[in-house]
């Protein structure tokens, strides 16, 4: 490691955000603002081309934010098989009604920026509507929004964050233009879970940070950022995503560790980690397995197959974002762990100084 990237490592703030639901169980107490830098609220939906959210928990969000000034919130405006972003991002009017709209939605509710997760354009497998020209039109979309941001920012004096959150596979990158959208993004989060799950019975790591041995091309976390990085996208905007929950094979056939094999289900089932600290890491028929190739997790019993992050994988995430210097890690989703344990990890990992062994 050279001096110049030690140096680095040490003076870097790396992003650590939160997707945070408005509608699970949570209170104040339980959000450690301290250990993040950005929250990203979901969701709110487009309505008729209009940007439209009733959030029951923002004034709890608002304190956190009060008492936390470093802390940056941002609106997510979509999320899986939320509709209307096809349409709303049609032609100039309709991106123009859009963009007023998500705007005022954020202002009128003191977030700091604006996330869409729009899964995904050109894509309808989530039963929305989808165009070929959603290619071309998600680009003016985020131009339109850019634009009207900056304009905002120039009478405000406060820069407005705007993000996507994107899929990891590559044909799901390939349907955006993202040599150009970098430039009117502030961040660009990388869903490097659900990479396997429930559009497939054969199990496998739905979260992992490189490719496994006997699929040495296939999605990764490592793929993902590395994609990004060959189409022009500078490494502090690229944002690793982590999950905190698992997904679940049943019915698992063939012999040895359960990777990799057909089950009778697919792995459409998930598990809160805060419930699999209860339930599955104390269940003694269910012994932890380490792909390390794939610096993965995964537990097995002889019939059912969980695929998940803890802390050892959260580690390597955590290194692998220093080492490439992206910009940061999300996770969904904050409330999906109680204990605080994964959270507390990445913060430990990233907040390491140059000088403390980060291997």
């Amino acid at each position: 490691m050279s001096s110049e990237t030690a140096t680095n490592l040490k003076n870097k703030e790396y992003k650590v955000m939160a997707y945070l639901t408005d509608n699970t169980e949570w209170q104040e107490h339980d959000i450690e603002a301290d250990k993040l830098t950005h929250i990203n609220y979901a969701f709110a939906h487009i309505r008729e081309g209009v940007v439209v959210g009733n959030l029951q928990k923002i004034n709890i969000l608002n304190s956190i934010k009060k008492k936390n000034p470093h802390l940056k919130t941002v609106i997510s405006i979509g999320g899986w098989s939320a509709d209307g972003f096809s349409d709303a991002a049609l032609n100039d009017e309709s991106r123009k009604v859009f963009a007023d709209s998500a705007i005022k939605f954020m202002l009128e509710n003191n977030f700091d920026g604006i996330d869409l997760d729009w899964e995904y354009p050109c894509w309808d497998q989530a039963g929305i509507k989808a165009r070929p020209e959603d290619k071309v039109n998600f680009t003016l979309m985020l131009k339109s929004l850019r634009e009207k941001l900056d304009l905002l920012e120039s009478k405000s004096g406060n820069h407005y964050i705007l993000s996507i959150a994107i899929g990891a596979a590559e044909e799901i990158i390939n349907d955006v233009e993202m040599n150009v959208i970098h430039k009117y993004l502030d961040f660009i989060n990388l869903m490097t879970y659900d990479m396997r799950g429930s559009f497939t019975n054969i199990t496998g790591h739905h979260t992992n940070l490189f490719s496994p041995t006997f699929d040495s091309n296939g999605i990764s976390g490592d793929k993902a950022s590395q994609k990004l990085l060959s189409l022009g996208v500078p490494k502090e905007k690229v944002i690793l995503g982590a999950a905190f929950y698992s997904r679940i094979w049943k019915g698992v056939t063939g012999e040895g560790t359960g990777l990799n094999q057909l089950a009778e289900s697919t792995g459409g089932t998930t598990c809160n980690y805060k419930d699999m600290l209860e339930s599955y890491l104390k269940d003694d028929s269910f012994k932890r397995y380490w792909d390390d190739s794939s610096k993965a997790p995964y537990l097995f019993d002889g019939s059912t197959f969980v695929s998940y992050d803890d802390e050892e994988s959260l580690t390597y995430k955590a290194n692998y974002i220093r080492y490439e210097d992206l910009g940061g890690i999300m996770f969904w989703e904050y409330s999906l762990d109680n204990s605080g344990k994964l959270l507390n990890q990445i913060y430990k990992v990233l907040n390491k100084s140059s000088k403390e062994n980060i291997a």
